[in-house]
Parts: structure tokens; C-alpha cells; sequence
């Protein structure tokens, strides 16, 4: 049987699989592998650490559809494992390939460098994260082991691990065939009995609504679902995770949904619905602003790539796609839903009050994204790290779809620079505008060396409020102060890009204009912020917990 190598088996599915860039840093464990990369089509990316490469790959899988990151044993794949977590948590197709100690010199020597505990340790941590995990030490398996993890990640959108000791890539094993995708299809009667018991529900009701997550970005079920809302005419949110999962300038668009932390107006609908279609969302924490939702069990349809339910009826089998496209198909037979139709207050706020600026005034969170709604255009795509940075980009309007990206769940600061080259890598018509706060900031703003290696020209807000706002909400203390960086100057240290200082509305209407011309280069622009400063949703939230708690609103 004519014959490849492991290594080049690996990088052939990999090109195969529609993917153009790879992230990482090497290792003497991997560095046989990288020269086979050097080889291919895939273009290296590395970057600063592996954690910054993890963060990076996750944000080209949620654009692209899926990512990749090479790094080597342990040292580097430990420090990578809170990226990959993440990415698992909020279902993002990534492929981690880590080198391994060699086979034969493990027998030489079992005290080998970058090892933990045994040979395996790495591995199992990885079954931990992911949804497929292999060590590839038989050429003649290797073919199986790298298809089903491919194909798993393909299927789960989740994390996959494949593990490839040294001396293992050069081996001989089988030419790749085919590779044989299974075709999956809908349980055709638990299918139809759950669209028409949703339809039922949907026909009946007469403020009906839909609430769409972050699985309508994963499994590309963008255009279904705007046929479904154009066709029917039900009004939509979506949840924080799920934001830009269709164009928020759509006539049908409420905003979002996050429990007491949204506003007032989005959830008054959303809650006060009697039938609420809930698709592709994760009921988390965050989505359901810290626990001050107020859903009806009794009146809802919840729909996810792994379970539908309606009532307290549960459908197994069904694909998510195959159930939004029966509904379109089963309500739009006979007439329009009857609901309420709603303005969406975002557009109308949009046109009506254009952004005043105080020129002395200083600046404000809830000022600064009032402004950057206005300079958002169709290129942008808005990174947000976790904090006062997403809740206050949670009231913009995002022109498109699939261009607001944020860790809303798993919320891991230090997400937002990195995944700002993940999203401009293979994007490259899309600007990142990223906000960040200066605590995620000093944990892996660095990046921006790697921004500029690569000529990307993103524009970083860094939110500098000297500490963790947040924690300072929930409860203040010396522990939430950091100390001071001048965040501006990092270019001088790079050598390349433009950064500035803002502390009044006028000065950041300057760097807005020259950050916004300047695209050759990334933009810094360092926003001071009363440490006590926060957005609407942070004041949303807080005056919705004291009702709770029976406080003074």
C-alpha cells in the first residue's frame, strides 16, 4: 500500500479541513513537526506564549470555522490548557497538537525534561478539555486516530487533542484517503413530532419571541435563522455569548438578553413572552445576568445542538439546523405568526441621538461606548475581554454578524489582544476594535509583539481604572488595585505602532481619528477611568441585586 508519514499525514487533513494558518511555539519535542509545517501550505503564527496561541486559534476558529495550535510537551502545553478550556466551554472547533518525548528514549531514560508525573500526564489532562484526545505511538493507527479527532472536532465544535512523540513523525503509515465525514440526519419522527408541538405552541401564543445563542455562530446557522425571523416575524434578542448572530441593525432585533444586566426594555420582552424560542443557547450565569432572569419553564422551547426541549418534554436526536428550517417550513404554511412587534430601540437611538462630544468633560465608560457606536463601521469586527469591557460593548450595535467576540462564559481574562490576531489573521477586510481592561491587559498584552510581526492593525482601548472594577462591585479591597502601566508607550518598546493617553471626551475624539487612519500599524490608546467608573450593565445589575436582597434600587 503506497505510504506518507505521520507528520504529513496530520498537515494533509489539516489542509483538507479548510485551514490556512496554524498558531504556536516550538520545541525541541515538535520541532521535526514544524519543519514539515514550514513545507506546507499552513503559515506559522507564533506568538509571545502559548497561552496567547491558544487564545488566538480559538478566536480564528470562531470566525473561520476552525483553528489550530502547535506546541510542544508539558511546558508548553500546561500553559496553553486554560485557552483550550475555554474554547471547550463555549464550543469552539480548535486542534491541539503537542510534541511528546520519543518512544525509544523513553525506555533509555524515563527522566526526560518538560516531564510532570509519567509520559501520559499531559494526555490525561487534555481528555479533561477536550472532546477527543489521542497519543499517536503506532504508525499503523495513527491515520484512525487523526481522522476521528478531526472529525470529532468537526462535529462537536470542541476542542481535540493529538499527541505525536518525536521520533514518530517521520514514521511510515497509510497515504490518506477520503476522509469519510458522517452524514448525520434527524431522528425523521422525533423531528417532526417536535416541530409540530412547537409550532402549536408558537401559533397559539400572542407575544411570542426567540432568544438565540452562540450555536447559531458555531454550526453557521446564521442565514436559517434570519429566514426564520423574516418569514415569520418574530422579534429576537440574543444572549451575551450569542451577540451578532444576526445584524443588530435588523428590523426584528431587540438587543440583549442578560437578565436584570441588559435593558430594561429587551427583557421586559423577552420575559414577558408566553412562548419564547430559544435556540442555540447556553442558560449560563452571564447569559442570564447572575442569576436575576426570569424565565417560564412552562412557556419555553429550548432547542441546542445536544437536546430539545419543550416543556417538560425532551427530544433526542434532532439537529439543530434541520429543526429551525422545519419550523420556517411548518409556520410559514398558512399565515405570519401573530405577535407584538416591537422597535428596535438600538436603531432608532442610532439615528436620532448622534454622539455630542464634551470636549473637557472626562472620560466615562458609558460615554466611550456611546461614542464607539457611532464608529463602528462595516469592516469592524469588536473584541471584548471580560469586566467593564463587555458589559459595556454590550450595548452596541454590531452592523453584521459573527463579528463580536468575548469569553461571555468561560470568562478568562487575557482573552482579548490574541484573539485579536486569531480574528485579523484570516480575515484580513475585518478591523479588530478590542477592549480591554488594564488587569487582562498586563496578563497578555505582550501580544501586540506579535500583532506587530505580523503587520495586523487592530485598535486597543485599554481601560485603565488601576484595578479590577468588577471585583470592586462585588467586593473592594486592596487585592483589586494593580499597578499603573502607561500603556501608550508599549509602541516604543515594539518599536512600531502609535499609542496615546485619553483622559477627556476631547482627546479620545483625537485618537479616534488618528488610530482610525493610522492602518498600517496597531493603535494604543490608554483611556483613564475613575476606578469607580462602570457601564449601564454594571448599574443594571446592581440596582437589580438590591431589589433582590431587599435594598434601597
Amino acid at each position: 500500500m503506497p505510504s506518507t508519514t505521520v507528520g504529513k499525514y496530520l498537515i494533509h487533513r489539516l489542509e483538507n479541513a479548510g485551514l490556512q494558518h496554524i498558531f504556536g511555539i516550538p520545541g525541541d519535542y515538535v520541532l521535526s513537526f514544524y519543519d514539515l509545517l514550514v513545507d506546507s501550505k499552513l503559515e506559522i503564527i507564533g506568538t509571545c506564549t502559548e497561552i496567547g496561541a491558544g487564545f488566538a486559534a480559538d478566536a480564528y476558529a470562531r470566525v473561520n470555522g476552525l483553528g489550530a495550535m502547535c506546541i510542544t510537551y508539558c511546558v508548553g502545553g500546561l500553559n496553553a490548557i486554560n485557552a483550550v478550556a475555554g474554547a471547550y466551554a463555549e464550543k469552539s472547533p480548535l486542534i491541539v497538537i503537542s510534541g511528546a518525548p520519543g518512544l525509544k528514549e523513553r525506555r533509555r531514560s524515563p527522566l526526560l525534561h518538560h516531564a510532570v508525573k509519567d509520559f501520559h500526564t499531559q494526555l490525561q489532562i487534555y481528555q479533561q478539555v477536550t472532546v477527543a484526545a489521542a497519543a499517536i505511538e503506532d504508525p499503523s493507527t495513527a491515520p484512525k486516530l487523526i481522522d476521528d479527532c478531526i472529525l470529532a472536532c468537526e462535529r462537536h465544535k470542541r476542542p481535540v487533542y493529538i499527541e505525536i512523540p518525536r521520533d514518530i513523525v517521520a514514521l511510515p503509515c497509510s497515504t490518506p484517503k477520503p476522509i469519510e465525514r458522517e452524514n448525520q440526519k434527524s431522528d425523521a419522527k422525533a423531528l417532526k413530532e417536535a416541530i409540530e408541538e412547537t409550532s402549536s405552541m408558537l401559533k397559539a401564543a400572542k407575544r411570542c419571541m426567540i432568544l438565540g445563542g452562540v450555536e447559531i455562530h458555531r454550526y453557521g446557522l446564521q442565514n436559517d435563522l434570519i429566514k426564520l425571523v423574516e418569514a415569520t416575524g418574530i422579534p429576537i434578542a440574543s444572549t451575551l455569548l450569542g451577540k451578532s448572530i444576526i445584524s443588530e441593525r435588523h428590523p426584528n432585533y431587540l438587543g440583549v438578553y442578560e437578565g436584570g444586566m441588559g435593558e430594561e426594555e429587551v427583557r421586559r420582552a423577552v420575559e414577558g413572552s408566553d412562548c419564547l424560542l430559544i435556540l442555540g443557547a447556553f442558560m449560563t450565569d452571564v447569559n442570564l445576568g447572575i442569576y436575576t432572569a426570569r424565565l417560564d419553564e412552562s412557556k419555553t422551547i429550548n432547542a441546542t445542538s445536544e437536546l430539545i426541549t419543550i416543556k417538560h418534554h425532551h427530544y433526542n436526536g434532532i439537529k439543530l439546523g434541520d429543526f429551525i428550517n422545519g419550523l420556517k417550513r411548518n409556520l410559514t404554511q398558512d399565515k405570519k405568526i401573530k405577535t407584538i412587534k416591537y422597535k428596535s430601540k438600538s436603531i432608532k437611538e442610532h439615528k436620532d441621538k448622534p454622539f455630542k462630544i464634551r470636549p473637557n468633560k472626562p472620560c466615562t465608560v458609558q460615554r466611550l461606548f456611546e461614542r464607539i457606536n457611532d464608529y463602528l463601521d462595516e469592516d469592524s469586527i469588536v473584541i471584548c475581554d471580560i469586566g467593564d469591557s463587555l458589559f459595556g460593548a454590550a450595548d452596541l450595535t454590531i452592523h453584521r454578524r459573527t463579528e463580536f467576540l468575548s469569553p461571555a462564559f468561560y470568562t478568562s481574562m487575557g482573552f482579548a489582544v490574541p484573539a485579536a490576531i486569531g480574528s485579523q489573521i484570516g480575515t484580513k477586510h475585518l478591523r479588530p476594535i478590542v477592549f480591554v481592561g488594564d488587569g487582562a491587559f498586563q496578563m497578555t498584552g505582550m501580544e501586540l509583539s506579535t500583532v506587530a510581526s505580523y503587520g495586523l492593525n487592530p485598535i486597543i482601548f485599554v481601560l485603565n481604572n488601576k484595578g479590577y472594577t468588577t471585583e470592586r462591585f462585588i467586593s473592594d479591597g486592596p487585592y483589586n488595585d494593580i499597578h499603573e502601566w502607561a500603556y501608550h508607550l508599549v509602541p516604543q518598546i515594539l518599536r512600531k505602532g502609535w499609542g496615546c493617553e485619553v483622559k477627556t471626551e476631547g482627546e479620545l475624539e483625537e485618537a479616534l481619528v488618528t488610530a482610525r487612519s493610522n492602518t498600517s500599524s496597531f493603535s494604543i490608546i490608554n483611556i483613564h477611568l475613575d476606578k469607580l467608573d462602570h457601564s449601564k450593565a454594571l448599574a443594571r445589575l446592581g440596582k437589580r441585586l438590591s431589589k433582590q436582597l431587599g435594598g434601597k434600587a
